[in-house]
């Protein structure tokens, strides 16, 4: 039976491509959506012609009886091997003295809340003293956790802050378990995530100011999500990897 990776948000951008690749890579994958059902379906028929099995879930990763239903639906496919938490949401772009409420409490609560409760029922699952074979973990943060974001979205980059922190030590926590948890920080990547955050114009100003002089393809941050999965990444745990152009 092939391995089975989960992937949170996988119906666009970095988790549709790492969906993609991971079926490449020998996953039968399940994919949690939020709203684009057409998309997910998409991707699942992707993976499927590659010979695969795949999954998509209607699942809010702010919901934690979501979260929980999530994975009754992965464990449905066979023992859970790795995760990817890729799930996230940036709020709307404004100072800090300006963000509302409700916007800061839903960036927190994917961003951060449902990563911490995914990565503790894959755990559950894959924990050597509890039954578990082992497996790993990848959560998406952001090269904002460690530039600030300041003046459009400081809120967005402290939940990534905390991913960073959170993968640290989780990493150390269950590395005698037979769980390696990392971490890859995209930069500046072609994803939609700019214009539904009400900036549309960003990637145009921004692009200048990476070294590289471009953004990257979803595909380059996935085939570092993959490689960190990997047997390749065998003695790698608590690495938080940019992927940023130099940025």
């Amino acid at each position: 039976m092939a391995p089975i990776l989960l992937i949170t948000g996988g119906s666009r951008g970095i988790g549709a491509a790492t969906a993609r690749l991971g079926a490449k890579h020998g996953y039968d994958v399940c994919l949690s959506y939020l709203s684009e059902e057409a998309r997910a379906d998409t991707v699942v028929a992707e993976i499927e012609a590659l010979g695969r099995r795949a999954i998509a879930v209607r699942a809010d990763t702010g919901s934690e009886p979501d979260i929980m239903r999530l994975f009754a639906a992965a464990d449905r496919l066979g023992p859970l091997a790795a995760l990817v938490n890729n799930a996230g949401v940036p709020g709307r772009a404004g100072l800090v003295e300006a963000i509302a409420g409700d916007d800061l409490e839903r960036v927190l609560r994917v961003n951060v809340w449902g990563v911490f409760l995914c990565a503790r029922e894959a755990v559950r699952r894959m924990a050597r003293q509890q039954g578990g074979a082992g497996g790993a973990i990848v959560n998406v943060s952001s090269v904002a956790a460690r530039m600030g974001s300041p003046f459009e979205f400081v809120h967005y980059a402290a939940s990534k802050g905390a991913v960073d922190t959170f993968t640290l030590g989780l990493a150390k926590e269950v590395a005698d378990q037979g769980i390696r948890v990392n971490a890859v920080r995209p930069g500046m990547i072609d994803t939609e995530i700019h214009a539904r955050s009400g900036l549309p114009e960003r990637v145009a100003k921004i692009v200048p100011t990476v070294p590289m002089k471009r953004i990257a393809a979803p595909e380059e941050v996935a085939e570092v999500i993959l490689w960190l999965l990997s047997d390749r990444a065998s003695y790698v745990t608590g690495a938080l990897v940019d992927v940023g152009g130099g940025r």
